[in-house]
Formats: structure tokens, C-alpha cells, sequence
């Protein structure tokens, strides 16, 4: 790399997705700086995010390939079924022994082990276990400099690269910048980039319990008019519910007593699962839609929620970013390998064309989702109670719904594989 350049990538964000990009970058051998506003140890705080992530097995494979998955297992609870039910909540009488009753699909990990070589559907991994395994992976590689606590300032293109000023006035000049630093990207704002979207009106609530019975790796999604109830398993039998509820009712649980919240919870969930004791802090998070116009400019480059941040009915928010590193680090391997400038306009876009339509394809069936499934018309529940009784009939409908949530549909990447870049 030449010398005017203090790596080959700044990447402004060092969370989960900025933290895997400099790995995958690191294992062909290309370094990077990341460069984020909080102390990096911060990131390791169970207060720091308290929520856990559905992860698809191929962005599983994609960790496992750079060298962390082995640090994760251990943490990494394998979900094996997946129960949906529309209208019927935990409380309400629902669980296994009352799906007859209810419009339900269930997915196996069984129906698709031929095909992904015996892994489950997906895993369910805490944030800051996830953050702990990448952070310790990141400071002992050479090819990456971690610039925290600091700020990116601005952004200015010249001389055949980008040079990012810092919130302390120092500058950084690379071929090529990557915003993965969130929804509120600055480096998305330096390059003229606009979003769309919208708020929903909900807010989601997090909160981790213990369990009296066995989870068995089962995750359970009830579809309410107020939104989503997941009940989805972590180690240590215990589970991550995650459940949507208006934004004033959101904001009073957030603000009521720990009493208060335990008897909320005991009657949305019911007994199906024995006695359930909260175990740590109740999060409340604002529910919205937001995408970039566009995924790269001139030296820039964006990935994870800078690019897209979407509902969690889904579980598919980290892994679409997960996905974006994939893209990218691929992208700018074979590059450089070729010779080429990987700032250039004409490099960034076969990564924008590659993630633009998975991106705008996903967030699109997100929100279709939260629209059908948050209300309570009559109308709407016979409509998709009739669909998933189809999809729920139809076997290899089940196994391609499986199969795309977990990221091995269409042109994947080779990290996604499990191959090596």
C-alpha cells in the first residue's frame, strides 16, 4: 500500500458488524482501522446491549471461517424447531399441546439437515458475548488498529483516496471507507447519501429469563395485534423474549417496577415452560424502518445498519449486515488481487449490485409482515392463518423459507460457505 495511506480500509464503526468486516479483510491479508466513538471494552458491559441475536447458520459459517466461532460456541444455544402461531398468546393457553387450535407453522432443522450438512436452523447468541469473542479476536490481529473512544467528524475525497477527519482533529487517509456505524452514519451524511423510511409506532422490549423446563432449542413467535412475542432459547436454559408493544405502553413498562414487569410477563407467558424468572435488565428499543438510497459512492461503502435497518420480526437485522461483510470483504479481495483501486466507483458497485436486491427484498418482507401480522382485522387474520396452513402442508415451501432464513439462497458469498477467501 502506498505511503500516504494509513491502512487499506477505515472502517467507521467497530461493533459487531465493523468488527467482523477488519477480520475478514485481516484473513486475505488486507488491514484496517476502526474507528468508533465509545471505549471498545464498553462494548464487553452486559448494560451495553442487552439483547441477543438470531444468527442464520451460513453468517455462523462466515465466523467459524475467520477464525471467532470457536470462541462463540460455547455461547451459542442451536435452535432446532421453530414454532409460529398467529393470534394466540403464551398466556392465553398456547404452547405445543395447543397448535391444533391456533393457525401455526413449524419449522425443523431435520426437514433441511441433507442439505447444510447437519446444522440447525440458526443459533441464538447474546450481544456481548458475541462482541466479547470479536473484540479479543481484533486486538491480537496486527492488520487492525482500533481507534476508540473517537468520533468521525468529516469525510473529503482528493488525491486518490478519503481521508476522515476525527472528532480530536487528527485525519486518516485509505483508498476506501466504510460506514457500518449505525443508523445515525455520519460517513453516509459525508457522501450524499439519503435514506427512506418510517417509524412503526412500537417499541421493542427485551428482557433475559430463566426457565423451570427444558427450552429443547424450540424458539416460539406469537403473532398479537400489538405485535410479535418471541420466546427464543439461550444456554444455560434460559431464553430472550423479545415482544413488540405500542410506543406508550413500551415506554410505561420501561418506566414501571420490577414487580410490575414480572406480573406483565407472567401473563403474556404463560406456564408451558414452568416458572420464569427474569434474569438481568429489561431493554425498550424504538421499532422503525430505515434504507440508504444507495450502498456506495466514490470511496465509500456502506454495510449493517448504516445501510439498512429494519424490524426484528424477523431475526434477520444482523445477519442482512453479516451478509454485507461477506459481499464486501469478497469484493475487495479479488480487487486487489486483480490490481485494481478498491475505492473506485466501479469496484463498490458489483458490491452495491451484489446486496441491493437481498437488502431491498428483505426489508421489503419485513415490513409487509409487521403490517399483516400487528392487528387484529378479521379479514387479515383468515388471509394469513389460510397461508401459513399452506406453506405448513407444503414441504418444500417449509425447507425454502429455511434455507433463506438462514442464508444459503441465491448467490452467496464464499464466507457464507465456509470457504476461505
Amino acid at each position: 500500500m502506498a505511503d500516504p495511506f494509513d491502512a487499506d480500509v477505515i472502517v467507521a464503526g467497530a461493533g459487531m458488524a465493523g468488527a467482523t468486516l477488519g477480520l475478514a479483510l485481516a484473513s486475505a491479508g488486507l488491514s484496517s482501522i476502526l474507528v468508533d466513538p465509545q471505549p471498545f471494552e464498553d462494548q464487553l458491559a452486559p448494560t451495553f446491549d442487552g439483547r441477543s441475536s438470531a444468527i442464520a447458520f451460513a453468517s455462523f459459517r462466515q465466523w467459524k471461517t475467520i477464525g471467532v466461532g470457536e470462541a462463540m460456541e460455547p455461547h451459542a444455544q442451536r435452535i432446532e424447531q421453530i414454532l409460529v402461531t398467529d393470534g394466540r398468546a403464551p398466556g392465553a393457553g398456547a404452547g405445543p399441546a395447543h397448535l391444533s387450535h391456533s393457525a401455526y407453522l413449524r419449522f425443523d432443522a431435520s426437514e433441511i439437515a441433507d442439505r447444510v450438512e447437519g446444522e440447525p436452523l440458526g443459533y441464538m447468541l447474546e450481544n456481548r458475548q458475541t462482541r466479547a469473542a470479536l473484540s479479543a479476536a481484533v486486538l491480537k490481529n496486527p492488520l487492525i488498529q482500533v481507534i476508540a473512544p473517537e468520533s468521525v467528524a468529516g469525510l473529503s475525497m482528493e488525491g486518490g483516496g478519503a481521508t476522515v477527519a476525527l472528532g480530536s482533529g487528527k485525519t486518516l487517509r485509505a483508498p476506501l471507507v466504510v460506514g457500518a456505524e449505525g443508523r445515525g452514519s455520519v460517513i453516509r451524511r459525508e457522501a450524499g447519501i439519503g435514506t427512506v423510511g418510517w417509524g412503526y409506532g412500537q417499541s421493542g422490549v427485551v428482557a433475559t429469563v430463566k426457565l423451570e423446563r427444558p427450552h429443547e432449542g424450540v424458539a416460539h413467535e406469537y403473532f398479537l395485534p400489538g405485535g410479535p412475542f418471541a420466546i427464543l432459547p439461550l444456554t444455560e436454559n434460559r431464553a430472550s423474549l423479545v415482544w413488540t408493544e405500542k410506543t406508550a405502553r413500551g415506554d410505561a413498562l420501561k418506566a414501571s417496577g420490577p414487580e410490575a414487569l414480572h406480573a406483565f410477563l407472567n401473563r403474556r407467558f404463560g406456564d408451558f415452560l414452568g416458572r420464569v424468572e427474569i434474569a438481568g435488565p429489561t431493554f425498550v428499543y424504538p421499532l422503525s424502518l430505515s434504507l440508504a438510497e444507495r450502498l456506495a459512492a466514490p470511496r465509500v461503502a456502506l454495510l449493517g445498519d448504516a445501510a439498512h435497518g429494519i424490524h426484528p420480526i424477523a431475526g434477520q437485522g444482523l445477519n442482512l449486515g453479516l451478509k454485507d461483510v461477506a459481499a464486501l470483504a469478497e469484493v475487495l479481495v479479488e480487487a486487489v488481487r486483480a490490481g485494481e483501486d478498491i475505492g473506485s466507483l466501479a469496484v463498490l458497485d458489483r458490491y452495491a449490485r451484489w446486496r441491493r436486491f437481498d437488502n431491498a427484498m428483505i426489508a421489503a418482507s419485513s415490513d409487509a409482515f409487521v403490517r399483516l401480522f400487528s392487528n387484529d382485522d378479521p379479514l387479515l387474520r383468515f388471509v394469513r392463518g389460510a397461508g401459513m396452513a399452506v406453506v405448513n402442508r407444503i414441504g418444500p415451501a417449509r425447507r425454502f423459507f429455511m434455507e433463506e432464513a438462514g442464508g444459503a439462497v441465491g448467490d452467496t458469498p464464499r464466507l457464507l460457505r465456509g470457504e476461505a477467501l
